[in-house]
This record gives C-alpha cells, structure tokens and sequence, in this order.
C-alpha cells in the first residue's frame, strides 16, 4: 500500500474517532468569536392575504411658474418683444380658453398708463382693453382732463393695459397663482412703457401690484409702482353700476392731472 492510501485511511480512521467523542462541527484554526457577529435578521413572511407589490408613485415636480414668467419678461427689450414672449408663455391655463390676447391699446409713449382689470367678455373678443362701454366711459373720463388713447402726443396721450392678458370665464376674478404668474410680464410693461404716471383700476391691478385690494379704501391716495407714481382708481364698469362713485373718480382724475402738471414743472 502507498504512503497516500496509508494517509487516507489513517485520517478516515481519526475521523471516525472524533466522530464517537462526541465531535459534530468543523472550525477554522482561528477561533471565532461570535459574539461580535451580527444576528441573522428574520425573513419577511409574506401576507397571503396581500395582493400583489404596488411600484412606487412616480412623483412629478411642478413647475416654477412664476420663475419662467420672470426669465421670459426680463429677457425682452421693447413692447414688440413683450407682446411676442407673453403670446408664446404657454403655462397660464387661462390662455387655453379665451378667445384672444388682450395687451395693450394707445400711444405706447403715453405719459399716463391705465391698467384694467382681467379682460371682460367685450375685451376678449376685440383683443383690446377698455372695449365696449367700458371704454366709452374711459374715453369720456380722459377727455375730462385733456387725455385721448389715439392722440399723437405724449404729453396728451392714453396707453392702455389689462392687469391679466387673457380673460377669466365667466368674467370671474383671477386666482392668486395667476397673478403672481403674470405679474413679472405686467411689471416688465410698466417699465417699458416707461409712463410718468400709472392709473390701477380695480382690484386686481391693485391686488397683482401693490399686494392689497379694497379699491374703496385704496383710491385717491398716491402709492408707487415700478418705481412711478401711481393712483388707484375705480374701474369704469365699476362706475357704470354705481354712478355716484363718479364724484370720487373726477375728484382722482383732477389729482392725476395735477400730477402731471408737478412732473412737467
């Protein structure tokens, strides 16, 4: 017999004595301490009475509105531009129901710049501010104090806006994500348009730039927007449905007016 089948039957043999001493398990010539081992963790047990894994939601960020709004408006430089980037500004729902764009109206190089509220029905189908009677009374309240939307000098002119470019349905108020959506455009032409004084009629115009509402309590004390004076008035159909608020609008032309004269001096 080799020294190999000598070895093997040798071991075999001191095996199968350990075996009836009692040994059952092989260790490692190092010693184990298995108290620094971490305890086996249990398996889940499934619940058969679950139903099958449901995937994770998938979670979508929103949009920052109101920062694209102000990228889009600080990126143009004349009305032209402003027009463009507000018509292409796809993230207002209310441009997915009205009818038509409504920007501006009037001698851009006006001195006085008026800004509506959210475009009416009437102003949604001309795609201009101020139209229907609304505007004939505007027209009327100009006149009063020297100004027309299509005269050809400033210092005699009426540039016209709306607070929202595009109309609520049903003529509702504008929603505050809205506002603070389309305020950076509206400012933006405030800036551009570059007038020596700023007419806000009604509440949203006063809502979207000055951060407050209450017209009643608003109108004929001066405030500033845009770094430009700027007096908060009634809105025409405002008037048209409370005639005797007239007297309080004739006595805010006459400040407007007076204004005007101060700024020239």
């Amino acid at each position: 017999m080799d020294s190999v089948s000598t070895t093997y039957w040798d071991d075999r043999a001191l095996l199968e004595w350990q075996l009836e001493l009692g040994a059952d398990e092989a260790i490692d010539e190092t010693p184990v301490n298995r108290y620094n081992l971490e305890p086996a963790k249990p398996k889940a047990v499934p619940n058969p009475n679950a139903g099958p894994e449901r995937p994770a939601p998938i979670v979508v960020k929103e949009l920052d509105t109101v920062a694209l709004a102000k990228s889009a408006a600080a990126g143009v430089s004349d009305l032209d531009a402003l027009r463009a980037a507000l018509d292409g500004f796809d993230h207002c729902h209310l441009k997915r129901g009205a009818r038509k764009m409504v920007f501006a109206a009037g001698n851009p190089a006006a001195r006085v710049m008026v800004v509506g509220e959210a475009p009416s029905r009437e102003e949604d189908v001309a795609g201009r501010p101020f139209a229907g009677v609304q505007g004939d009374l505007l027209a009327k309240m100009m006149a009063a104090i020297g100004l027309a939307a299509d005269a050809d000098d400033p210092a005699k002119a009426v540039y016209m806006a709306t607070a929202m470019p595009w109309r609520v349905p049903g003529d509702g108020l504008p929603n505050r994500k809205d506002m603070a959506m389309m305020r950076p455009f509206l400012e933006r032409h405030i800036a551009l348009a570059n007038p020596d004084v700023v007419i806000l009629m009604g509440n949203t115009a006063c809502q979207m730039l000055l951060d407050k509402t209450g017209i009643s309590r608003l109108r004929g004390k001066w405030t500033e927007v845009v770094g430009r004076p700027a007096m908060p008035m009634a809105h025409p159909m405002s008037l048209l449905k409370t005639p005797l608020a007239k007297r309080d609008a004739w006595a805010d032309l006459l400040d407007v007016q007076a204004k005007l004269r101060t700024i020239s001096s």
